[in-house]
């Protein structure tokens, strides 16, 4: 049995303003329908695959299991780090955790926000690499270089790749991310690959490398996996002992220092989406090499990519040429389309003049639902608030405001104290400042209500919490 292990706790900066801290890319549509996520564990699902074990943090859980269900893939255990630690410790965590039910497993470990056209003969290729993983060796995956490309880093092959058919290969060496000269003289070789950061060994076989190459990082993280606590659906490792491991990625602590190494080719599509510029050479462009997305037009340009992401939005370029502009209700970003690897500069100039764009996604996602802001004024907020079927709001109550709902779509259980009754669409509800409350969706459809604050402070803090099906704690999102 194939475990699939999906890594899915990066912020994705250089997609910003559509990805954030707050709502990465990977939970994003950004090249379909479905986001990232959803169409990684689609991938990784199937014959030969158990359901995906999925690492995230406390932000994303709620996040995770909305995606998966949406996408009608039953979640296996979703293990919830308590800060970032990179992805040596993330795939040592699953390995031990899966050392206890299934030691003589494969682990399949890849990123959540990868875009594989062809899932079939991603499936192929990882089929390719099965018999020597069960054999112990460690396989990871390398893509044919299709241009000179100083984004990635490369794998260098010990033997020919033929005619790049998927199969295991030598593996000579990494190479770090090259300047445009070596990575033309690497192109021009033919003996080097992408370095995709997806592998495939067995738990026993990580495991030993893991003891023989980096153990340092044993103690914590399995103190971490022993320590940690179920919390409705997921697994909390534990947050003192997690600290103590070492922030270092699986090639650097395992795989560059491993012997047993063998790599599959892919040549069947693939990008890590790491800019820009990697979103518009995966979209469908015109006859002037122009995408266009959302409520976006484009007269007389070429070689550009113009995005809408706010409804009613509209977008119009102009005569434009190699340009990427992507626009959101609260942030646009226009670039020269060879500077989309500088976009990370703008997220940084923001964070340092304090502006909360460059994190902050405009919908604040919660396990309930979502909300946006409005209109915010000195001493009030405009809200929408989107409630899933079923869900419910904690119990709570506020020291600076006060509030009043009026509902647009659906039917609202609101609690006022110790008054409960069901408001409904065109109906409204006042809660005055300190009372305790709380919003329900009884009904099958969403609900949307209109949202108005007003008060000396309107911050998402100002909320205690007395009861909560989430079992989150207390602050902004518990």
């Amino acid at each position: 049995m194939i475990h699939p292990i999906l890594l899915c706790g990066g912020s994705g900066t250089r997609l910003w303003p559509l990805s954030r801290k707050s709502y990465p890319k990977q939970f994003v549509p950004l090249t379909g329908e479905e986001t990232l996520f959803q169409a990684s564990a689609r991938r990784l699902s199937g014959e030969g695959f158990a359901a995906p074990l999925v690492l995230t943090n406390s932000d994303f859980r709620f996040i995770v299991t909305e995606q998966l269900a949406g996408a009608g893939i039953d979640s296996g255990a979703i293990l919830i780090e308590p800060e970032g630690r990179n992805t040596a410790p993330a795939v040592l965590a699953a390995a031990l955790w899966l050392e206890k039910t299934d030691p003589e497993g494969l682990m399949l470990v890849a990123p959540s926000d990868h875009v594989v056209p062809d899932a079939a003969a991603f499936r192929a290729a990882v089929a390719a690499g099965t018999v020597a993983a069960q054999a112990g060796q460690l396989m990871t995956f390398g893509i044919k270089p299709d241009r000179v490309e100083t984004g990635y880093g490369y794998l260098e092959l010990a033997e020919g790749p033929g005619d790049f058919a998927p199969r295991p290969l030598g593996l000579k060496r990494f190479v770090e991310k090259p300047d445009a000269k070596k990575a033309a003289q690497m192109l021009a070789s033919g003996q080097y690959l992408w370095n995709a950061g997806i592998f495939l060994f067995s738990v026993r076989a990580i495991l030993t490398a893991f003891r023989a190459h980096a153990p340092d990082l044993l103690a914590p993280v399995q103190q971490a996996v022993e320590q940690g606590q179920p919390d409705l659906g997921f697994f909390r490792l534990n947050p003192e002992a997690w600290a103590g491991a070492q922030d270092i990625s699986i090639d650097y602590a395992v795989m560059e220092r491993a012997q047993n190494l063998s790599v599959v080719p892919y040549a069947d599509g693939w990008s890590d989406l790491g800019g820009w510029d990697a979103v518009w050479r995966e979209s469908a462009a015109d006859a002037n090499d122009v995408v266009t997305s959302g409520h976006a037009t484009a007269i007389d340009c070429e070689n550009s990519l113009l995005r809408s992401e706010g409804e009613g939005l509209e977008v119009v370029g102009i005569g434009l040429k190699d340009v990427i502009t992507v626009a959101m209700p609260d942030a646009v970003l226009v670039a020269a389309a060879d500077r989309a690897q500088d976009v990370k500069q703008a997220v940084a100039a923001l964070k340092a003049k304090q502006a909360k764009q460059a994190t902050e996604f405009p919908k604040d996602h919660r396990p309930w639902g979502w909300f946006e802001s409005l209109a915010i004024g000195e001493r009030f907020q405009v809200k929408r608030i989107y409630v899933h079927p079923g869900a419910a709001l904690s119990l709570q109550s506020h020291y600076h405001r006060s509030e009043h709902w009026i509902v647009v779509e659906g039917t609202a259980r609101v609690t006022v104290d110790e008054e409960v009754k069901l408001v409904s669409e065109n109906q409204s509800i006042y809660i005055p400042l300190g009372a305790v409350h709380r919003m329900e969706n009884p009904g099958k459809v969403p609900m949307v209500l209109i949202e108005v604050q007003t008060g000396s402070y309107l911050g998402e803090d100002d909320i205690i919490r007395y009861e909560d099906v989430y079992a989150r704690g207390q602050g902004a999102k518990g």
